[in-house]
């Protein structure tokens, strides 16, 4: 039987190696290692533009949106938010594509990090552009673990268990929950960390790197959906 192929979303950015410096398509080893691992096979997909999404969907059997820098906030009809890295258009507008083609298919999907909210903007929600301002402390941007406790009944209960102890640096968060998302964990302030689409045979968000740190159990369910 063929390993089903899983689309990783990438970056696109000037590196080094050798005496070359060139525009690069650039994803941590770490989530091919985890789809390989969990016996899938690893396509990392270039934000070159959201014409492809729909090729990309119908070619493959399941699509993680991976973690990276903010999404611009115009795209949820907020203000640009200065105290984040400049947005990336290219990538915003690939990644948005290529959600909601995976959503409208019915494509097994799991959205880490930036790719939950992604996944939320692509379905009509929002996001905080700067969540310090919301709940009044910055334990979200700090670099060590928290807890997070996770409906048991959801797909993501059924992984994980009811709370998890993650690290998962970020300024941003989901507002308002696009359409047919569901929250299903969150941290200890009640912001949501962990989403699922009602309705979906496999579409969950998780806040954390999920497949990127060695706990690669979302990474096993994704490839649980997507074999035939």
């Amino acid at each position: 039987m063929s390993r089903p192929l899983i689309g990783i979303t990438a970056h696109l950015e000037a590196a080094r190696w050798g005496d070359w410096v060139r525009e690069a398509v650039l994803s941590p080893a770490s989530y091919a290692r985890a789809v390989e691992k969990a016996g899938g096979a690893p396509v990392l997909l270039p934000p070159l533009g959201p014409a492809t999404a729909d090729d990309h969907v119908r070619g493959l059997s399941g699509v993680i949106l991976a973690d990276g820098g903010e999404l611009d906030p115009v795209l949820y009809g907020a203000a640009r938010e200065e105290r984040v890295e400049a947005p990336q258009p290219h990538r915003d507008r690939f990644e948005l594509a290529l959600a909601r083609a995976a959503v409208r298919d019915g494509l097994p999907l799991l959205a880490v990090g930036r790719g939950m909210h992604v996944l939320n903007v692509a379905q009509g929600g929002t996001l905080i552009p700067w969540l310090p301002d919301v709940v009044g402390h910055d334990r979200h941007a700090a670099p060590g673990a928290h807890l997070v406790r996770i409906g048991a009944s959801s797909r993501l209960g059924t992984a994980l268990g009811d709370r998890i102890e993650v690290t998962a640096p970020h300024h941003q968060a989901i507002r308002r929950l696009g359409t047919g998302l569901l929250a299903v964990a969150w941290a200890d302030d009640q912001i949501v960390e962990g989403v699922e689409l009602q309705g979906h045979r496999f579409c969950v968000g998780v806040q954390w790197p999920s497949g990127r740190t060695g706990d690669d159990r979302l990474v096993e369910a994704l490839l649980w959906a997507a074999r035939p």
